[in-house]
């Protein structure tokens, strides 16, 4: 047999090509293979499972810390963006944790709310380690009460 010919299947025919699914297909008609039964939440049974509840974000958290202290204050986003000199979309998108703001927006941002910056980052540690042990996910290790960023 020369090397470039291979054993034809019944999906092939001579020439052409063998595509090679990545995920799993289901079966089709007529053939024995069952598709997997499905759980309640729609992936196959073999389906690796995903966490129940993922790690927040950091721009989640800093998001929420803003809008908690501006909806506190009884302001707008129009007047903390004013404030701020950013744009009131812009800010909106920051709240809701869909931007990643730099340094220099997050202070601009949280001075606007007469917060410093370390109280914002401040109070999105306190958040996160909240969120960390309301899940029961605190380690045997000593506990950490700091905070690190790295660039």
């Amino acid at each position: 047999m020369p090397k470039n010919d291979r054993v034809p299947d019944e999906r092939t025919t001579p020439g052409e090509a063998r595509v090679l699914p990545l995920r799993p297909q289901r079966a089709r008609p007529g053939t024995a293979r069952p598709e997997p039964a499905r759980p309640a939440t729609g992936r196959p049974a073999d389906a690796p499972s995903l966490p129940a509840a993922r790690e927040p974000l950091w721009r989640d958290l800093v998001g929420d810390v803003l809008r908690r202290e501006r909806l506190a204050q009884e302001r707008t986003l129009q007047d903390v963006a004013d404030a701020a000199r950013i744009s009131m979309p812009y800010l909106s998108e920051v709240e809701r944790g869909r931007k990643e703001a730099s340094s220099e927006v997050l202070a601009a941002a949280a001075h606007a709310l007469g917060l410093g910056l370390g109280d914002l980052l401040a109070r999105a540690h306190s958040d996160l380690t909240r969120h960390r042990h309301a899940r029961g996910r605190a380690t045997s290790a000593a506990p950490r009460n700091g905070l690190c960023l790295a660039a």
